[in-house]
């Protein structure tokens, strides 16, 4: 078995990457990073305006300098890769202000009840974004568009629908360009401009977000991440929702792995809500998981290695893994439900259907909804997602043991055993 190999790269991909280096040769200060460029990004993010409109440094400066340091150090970007790190740093302190100001004209959004959230989440790879999406189509529920994430002051709750729908287009083209950069991306996770996504694309204007190191490499920034409250972060995700929603009467339904990482603060910030947790097989869950990783990182990265990106992914995911079994143990009466993968493959309505009575919903018709899911978004239909654990340095039966913490908590909660 030999080590991952990146995806090849088409002609018009090749053509941007080297007319991103050209640039980059013009105007190296477009992709500085490190300590160098927090005063940069600081000057973008703010336009000019500087570092006092940010709020308290505290909540911003560390993260912000500690993710542009680890890019610099840790990332071995391409062009488009030093591009895109600075650019998602000047973009979220862009977002910081922007949320801020949207609050100080609508004080009253902070005070707006939502209803309890459908939250799901669990290890890389084991259906999330299927039941994401296909709970989406419940006209009750409510799953959040990219566009909505990245700046949801641009489409709050009552904006008018036909504006709502030019500004959600006008926002597409960067989900399209992702594509032709790397169109493996489509296959290893589907996304577009009409597709829900994940909460993690609208946080980290704390400049604290477990998403960022899934498509670059920033191994000391996620070490400092793991030491961080997140508190502030998932205040500022509340917020978030609650500039977005219509107060129609639909339920939110969200959804991101990096919640297992934070479900103490998930339980805090959304009462109430109801914990949907998936389980796969532990090597299919870190070796697929390392792959869309590798996928994601090759995009910004002519240097990507299989076995680091496993190393990463494993170390992740036993983080995360065990944070998870303490928040659960710790908010034992929080409306939790355990699902398992291989449950959700063999008998998708029954499962559904669990979640449904967790959420004290009535059920919709399931089948209908699987139907017309499958039929819009087809397993396998950009390609099949395939991979070893070997391509990533991953041994079955060390990373069995590694992490019979996890499979044995399960156990012992009840929650039935993660298949491995």
């Amino acid at each position: 078995m030999t080590g991952w190999t990146a995806p090849t790269r088409t002609s018009e991909a090749s053509q941007a990457y080297a007319a991103a280096e050209e640039d980059r040769a013009v105007r190296p200060d477009r992709y500085r990073l490190g300590t160098d460029a927090v005063a940069i990004v600081v000057d973008r993010g703010t336009r000019g305006a500087g570092a006092g409109v940010l709020g308290a440094p505290d909540q911003w400066r560390p993260g912000l300098q500690q993710y542009l340091e680890s890019a610099e150090e840790d990332g071995r970007l391409n062009a488009l890769g030093a591009l895109t790190a600075q650019r998602t740093a000047t973009g979220r302190l862009a977002a910081r202000i922007a949320i801020a100001r949207y609050l100080q004209e609508h004080p009253a959004t902070e005070d707006r009840p939502l209803l309890p959230p459908i939250v799901i989440t669990g290890g890389w790879r084991t259906g999330t974004t299927f039941l994401f999406r296909l709970l989406d189509r419940d006209p009750r529920l409510r799953a959040p568009l990219p566009a909505e994430l990245g700046a949801p002051w641009r489409l709050p709750g009552d904006l008018d629908p036909g504006e709502r729908d030019r500004r959600l287009e006008a926002a597409a083209a960067g989900q399209y360009m992702l594509h032709v950069l790397n169109p493996m991306m489509a296959v290893v996770h589907d996304s577009g401009p009409h597709l829900p996504e994940e909460c993690v694309l609208g946080m980290g204007t704390t400049l604290r977000n477990w998403g960022f190191a899934a498509t670059t490499r920033l191994d000391s920034y996620a070490t400092w991440l793991a030491g961080q409250d997140f508190a502030p972060e998932y205040r500022q995700h509340r917020r978030m929702l609650q500039i977005l929603d219509a107060g129609d009467g639909r339920r939110w339904v969200l959804k991101a792995p990096a919640h297992t990482a934070e479900l103490r603060h998930v339980v805090a910030t959304y009462p109430g809500a109801c914990i949907v947790q998936l389980h796969r097989d532990i090597v299919e869950t870190v070796a697929s998981g390392a792959s869309l990783f590798a996928t994601y990182r090759s995009t910004y990265s002519d240097h990507v290695d299989g076995a680091d990106v496993g190393r990463f992914q494993t170390e992740q995911t036993e983080l995360w893994l065990r944070r998870a079994v303490a928040a659960r143990a710790e908010a034992s009466t929080a409306n939790w439900l355990d699902i398992q993968y291989s449950d959700l493959i063999a008998d998708p309505e029954a499962t559904v259907r669990r979640i449904y009575a967790a959420a004290q919903m009535e059920p919709p018709d399931v089948a209908g909804m699987l139907a017309e899911h499958h039929g819009a978004q087809p397993r396998d239909g950009k390609g099949r997602h395939r991979y070893q654990p070997e391509e990533f340095g991953i041994n079955p039966d060390e990373l069995r043991e590694r992490m019979r913490f996890y499979t044995q908590a399960l156990d012992t909660s009840g929650a039935g055993r993660a298949p491995s």
